[in-house]
């Protein structure tokens, strides 16, 4: 029986070897900010699946909140980037960069030199951060972005975009999910706005959406994604009263702006709390472009669930990818899959960054 998983598809412009993604995943190995030589292997290895979407990567040097986290807006990361993406090319495969500043989810220690926490408003995200000069210490105050800012922050996702082209990426995927810059206007918890950015759910949507059409009139909006993560509470993100009007609101938006694909991620298998049916149900209604769901897919039976009831177009996986580079081989074959080290996620082990990046082998030799 041909299982829909494995068959090609398209997206936009692209042709898609399967319906299977790799989904977005901080790994912490860009020593300086500067995609490494390691990483053109790790992508490289992974170049199976239909559509690799990379680790966030920031497009401003103010949003490197965390520890060894790549950029995408300097000649150097351009240079970088290309070799990356010419290594997933070479075996076949397609690459989208997910573009993602971290805004009150930082650490000073963390940032470049002359930059600094920038957020909608200044609240604190509760929780610690990891800095490599003192381990864990206490995420501080964000700065709050003047309303006269805005339209800087919103071109450096520009300029990044475009870089991203240039770098060879077949697309761009902005990060509006999981707690981090773009979510943080969405959110009355960290948008406590008095401007046109905050108050109203369409107010608290505005500059997501004007990055989002700015990027789209910049590299196409047939090469532009977005993630959300509607119901989460990542980033110290509690539940409010007009979650599900806020995704419907944008869903229909997004629709206008014509974008590739929405990419919406569920944390129920990591211990978050679930996405109801009845929101992505309302998405899909108004978002008639490709929809690409995450969160806890591991199974076929399960992936060709959503793809043949219409519930999603692609499916994208995560944490089966970091100790699976043959994900794909290994579910089409039913070969069993191997279980991640979870001590080596964003740190090295006793050998280096390799240690649980690079030196997961394959099942079978090719």
């Amino acid at each position: 029986m041909s299982r829909t998983a494995f068959q090609p598809t398209t997206l936009g412009p692209l042709t898609l070897a399967n319906h299977l993604v790799m989904a977005p995943m901080t790994r912490s190995r860009a020593i300086g900010n500067v995609p490494t030589e390691m990483m053109i292997e790790y992508y490289r290895q992974r170049a199976s699946a239909g559509l690799i979407i990379t680790e966030g990567t920031s497009p401003s040097a103010d949003g490197l909140g965390y520890a060894r986290i790549p950029g995408l807006f300097t000649r150097e990361h351009v240079t970088h980037w290309k070799r990356i993406t010419d290594g997933v090319h070479r075996q076949g495969g397609r690459i989208f960069v997910q573009l993602m500043h971290t805004g009150r989810v930082f650490h000073p220690l963390n940032l470049p030199a002359g930059s600094e926490g920038v957020a909608p408003s200044a609240v604190i995200a509760a929780g610690q951060m990891w800095t490599d000069e003192q381990q864990m210490q206490a995420q501080p105050m964000p700065r709050a972005l003047r309303t006269e800012e805005l339209r800087r922050v919103r071109d450096e996702f520009v300029q990044s975009a475009k870089l991203a082209i240039e770098a060879g990426f077949d697309g761009v995927e902005l990060h509006g999910a999981n707690g981090y810059l773009l979510e943080q206007f969405l959110h009355p918890q960290s948008n406590r706005r008095t401007d046109e950015y905050g108050g109203t759910v369409q107010k608290r949507a505005r500059f997501v959406l004007e990055v989002t059409r700015a990027v789209a009139d910049a590299i196409g909006a047939e090469r532009t994604g977005i993630r959300l993560s509607p119901w989460s509470v990542a980033g110290d993100m509690p539940h409010y009263a007009e979650i599900d009007d806020t995704y419907a609101y944008l869903a229909e938006e997004l629709q206008k702006i014509g974008i590739v694909y929405l990419h919406l991620v569920n944390h129920a298998s990591l211990g978050g709390p679930a996405v109801p049916a009845r929101t992505v149900e309302t998405i899909r209604r108004a978002f008639t472009n490709t929809l690409m769901l995450s969160g806890g897919y591991s199974s076929v039976d399960a992936i060709d669930a959503v793809l043949d009831s219409g519930e999603a177009d692609l499916v994208a996986i995560g944490r089966p990818f970091i100790s699976n580079p043959d994900l794909v081989d290994r579910l089409k074959t039913g070969l069993p899959l191997a279980t991640p080290n979870a001590a080596t996620f964003y740190a090295p082990g006793p050998n280096g960054f390799a240690d649980g990046y690079t030196d997961y082998p394959v099942a079978r030799a090719s």
